[in-house]
């Protein structure tokens, strides 16, 4: 009679580890870049309107996501640099750079719901267009890029924190190749002297097949 045993198998724990790697670093790397490019999209785009006084009337005021404040398409760079650099270091560094992505997510959700109600901007350019400096825009409004900012920095958060989870069982950036970019040149084979082919390709190669100099 056969038993079954319920302890899994090493093998089995092996490859159950090394698919949730895979999964966890195809979402880490499709939420990183995706954020990064959601969040420099909305600091592009128009976050508040408003108008200002002046002598012919109400003139309309605009501000970008990038004039009410630019930490969220900083953060995304960032975000972005590190997502990249996980893949360059290993160990210590690598739970360091993953920290670090995760703390631009954050960082952007931040800055894109303070810039979701500033006016500050708005205030600027009304005491521009009228010249007195101490106007404020009115009509005060503000769109819903900010929350699109704020999504693309949720999408870095969970990135970040991904690699923290996984990061470890990620694959690095081999290191066949040295600084310089060049590769390491190969140690020649040794020369078998009891087959002739290995003595002619061994002459061919300039090299002496008796180890006592070149040929």
């Amino acid at each position: 009679m056969e038993y079954v045993t319920a302890v899994p198998h090493p093998r089995t724990e092996a490859a159950g580890r090394a698919r949730a790697g895979r999964r966890s670093l195809a979402v880490a790397l499709l939420c990183g870049a995706l954020g990064a490019a959601v969040a420099l999209l909305a600091s592009r785009q128009r976050w508040a309107e408003g108008t200002a006084t002046v002598a012919g009337g109400a003139f309309p005021l605009t501000a970008k996501g990038s004039e009410v404040t630019g930490v969220p398409a900083a953060l995304a760079i960032v975000g972005l640099a590190a997502l990249v650099a996980v893949f360059a270091v290993r160990r210590s560094g690598r739970l360091l750079v993953a920290a670090l992505l995760a703390l631009s997510g954050a960082g952007t959700v931040a800055a894109a719901l303070t810039g979701a109600r500033d006016g500050g901007a708005l205030d600027e350019k009304a005491a521009q267009a009228s010249g007195d400096t101490a106007a404020t825009a009115a009509s005060l409004s503000h769109t819903g890029w900010p929350y699109v900012a704020v999504a693309g920095g949720v999408l870095l958060l969970l990135a970040g924190l991904l690699a923290l989870r996984y990061g470890r069982s990620w694959p690095a950036m081999s290191g066949r190749y040295e600084r310089s970019g060049a590769p390491r040149p190969r140690a020649p084979k040794p020369v078998d002297p009891d087959r002739p082919e290995d003595l002619w390709k061994a002459l061919d190669r300039g090299e002496d097949p008796t180890g006592t100099g070149p040929a």
